[in-house]
């Protein structure tokens, strides 16, 4: 038994297993895989890497086996292996790349079947009796015990919340999570918690809701990665870049190859390095957008070119992009009293009303470079049909400008 000290956690045992699979080329390219993409040019730590948030999921992961004695032994070293490769399908820059990889080969990245049934990570595992094929279920949350790494909440939600508010330094909410693993168990064959959890389980809620308005859907993050993701696809369609072959790239990889585009690739390649991104020409809500801009999700480019001709700008400075509507799996959770098993969100009014929270804080954004914005933004206003939203005085407002008379 070997142990390492990581920044969040402390010292992580690594057993026998677990140390050979750290040594496979396919858990080591996890190091040269940045977290949260593009997110340290909004804040500079931000430059934590896969690699350390396997380890720390694994680590959570054995925390809570080590309370649930309903698991036999050879399971729960299955499930620590798969805590470990559970980000192994990963592109580079995490999900920046993702819907682009999807895009082009149908595999999302806990689609690992076909990393973890060949090469290194086939042999360790075949050494310690586990199979390839249930490893890649329990990644994807479709076994019982694969809730543990997929479900409402996971401990894989635990350890990037707790991660990348670390490197961030955005500290709104502190999740105890040693607390609500503690309070976690299976019944009737589900991932539950016991209502003494209640309390945790809540602040990790707020602790989702602060990192997605600070730093998941932070507008330079969104911008930054929409600039990354539309090199991507040029070079892709432009025959520069094999899209098999991106999901086995590093960031080091990608960034060679944009800086090596010849194309518009390669200008947005340029534009990243120097942090001369584009700007919002339009950045709004669904109050002023409606829901009916939805519906463009699956229509981005035809929109792009669109707007761009209404601008009278060429397509490539315009970036659509509108996030799809946010959805808070943990409040699915179920909670176990002495009575009855109830949804978290029935068990706390604090947490019924985050979801309209979260609705607040969704953005469509139209980007482009700084010159043409103007055109830009008039144009996507036009052709979204963006209204201007009328304001509605509540009473707070009321009492806040009577005070200040």
């Amino acid at each position: 038994m070997k142990v390492v000290l990581d920044p969040v956690h402390g010292y992580i045992e690594l057993d026998e297993i677990v140390q050979e699979l750290l040594a496979t080329p396919q858990v080591q390219r996890l190091r040269r895989i940045r977290q949260l993409g593009f997110s340290n040019l909004v804040y500079p730590g931000a430059n934590h890497t896969r690699f350390e948030h396997s380890l720390g999921t694994m680590h959570l992961a054995s925390m809570l086996m080590k309370n649930l004695d309903s698991i036999e032994k050879d399971k729960k070293v299955e499930i620590r292996a798969a805590s470990l490769l559970h980000d192994v399908g990963h592109g580079p820059f995490s999900h920046v790349t993702e819907n682009v990889i999807d895009k082009y080969t149908r595999r999302r990245h806990d689609d690992v079947m076909d990393i973890v049934r060949k090469g290194e990570i086939k042999e360790v595992l075949k050494k310690h009796g586990i199979s390839p094929g249930n490893l890649a279920k329990h990644i994807k949350g479709e076994t019982s015990l694969g809730q543990i790494l997929s479900s409402e909440i996971d401990v894989d939600r635990m350890d990037y919340l707790v991660r990348d508010s670390h490197y961030t330094g955005v500290a709104f909410g502190v999740v105890d999570y040693n607390r609500l693993i503690n309070q976690m168990s299976f019944y009737e064959d589900r991932l539950v918690i016991d209502y003494g959890g209640l309390k945790a389980a809540e602040s990790l809620l707020v602790s989702r809701f602060w990192m997605n308005t600070s730093v998941y859907y932070h507008h330079v993050t969104r911008i930054s990665e929409a600039m990354c993701s539309k090199a991507v696809e040029y070079m892709i369609e432009n025959g520069e870049l094999d899209p098999k072959r991106l999901r086995q790239m590093d960031d080091i990889d990608l960034i060679a190859a944009m800086r090596n585009s010849s194309g518009h690739g390669g200008e947005l390649s340029r534009r990243l390095d120097a942090r001369k991104l584009y700007k919002r020409a339009l950045y709004t809500g669904l109050e002023e957008a409606g829901k009916g801009v939805l519906k463009y999700r699956d229509k981005i480019e035809r929109a792009e070119k669109e707007i761009a001709e209404l601008a009278g700008v060429g397509q490539e400075c315009v970036l659509v992009d509108i996030p799809k509507t946010p959805e808070m799996l943990e409040m699915k959770a179920m909670i176990k009293t002495d009575h009855k098993m109830i949804p978290l969100k029935d068990a706390s009014h604090f947490v019924s009303i985050l979801q309209e929270a979260h609705m607040d804080n969704w953005r469509i954004g139209v980007y482009s470079p700084k010159e043409h914005c103007e055109a830009v933004g008039k144009a996507a206003k036009e052709y979204f049909n963006i209204k201007k939203a009328t304001k509605q005085f509540k009473l707070n407002d009321l009492e806040k400008y009577k005070a200040e008379e």
